[in-house]
C-alpha cells in the first residue's frame, strides 16, 4: 500500500488516486484532470498556491486518509 508524501509527482498521485484531482481542485490546486496541467511534486504545486508547510502536511494527511478509505471500500 502506497503512502502519499509531499514529494509525490502530481501525475503519479492522480494515476494511483484519481479522486485526488477533485480534492486538489477544492484546495485551489489545479492538476491534469482539472484542465490545467501541472507537473512537479505535490509540495511544489501547493507552495505555488501559497500553502505553508503546516497546510501541506494537513493536505497530505487528508489525501492519505481519503486514499486509504477508498482502498478499503474497493476491498469490500
Amino acid at each position: 500500500m502506497q503512502t502519499i508524501g509531499k514529494s509525490i509527482e502530481i501525475e503519479d498521485l492522480v494515476n494511483i488516486f484519481p479522486e485526488a484531482a477533485v480534492i486538489l481542485k477544492e484546495k485551489g490546486i489545479r492538476c491534469i484532470k482539472c484542465g490545467e496541467p501541472i507537473w512537479g511534486s505535490l509540495e511544489e504545486a501547493a507552495k505555488e498556491k501559497g500553502f505553508s508547510d503546516e497546510e501541506i502536511t494537513k493536505l497530505m494527511i487528508e489525501l492519505n486518509e481519503r486514499y486509504q478509505g477508498n482502498l478499503n471500500v474497493k476491498k469490500e
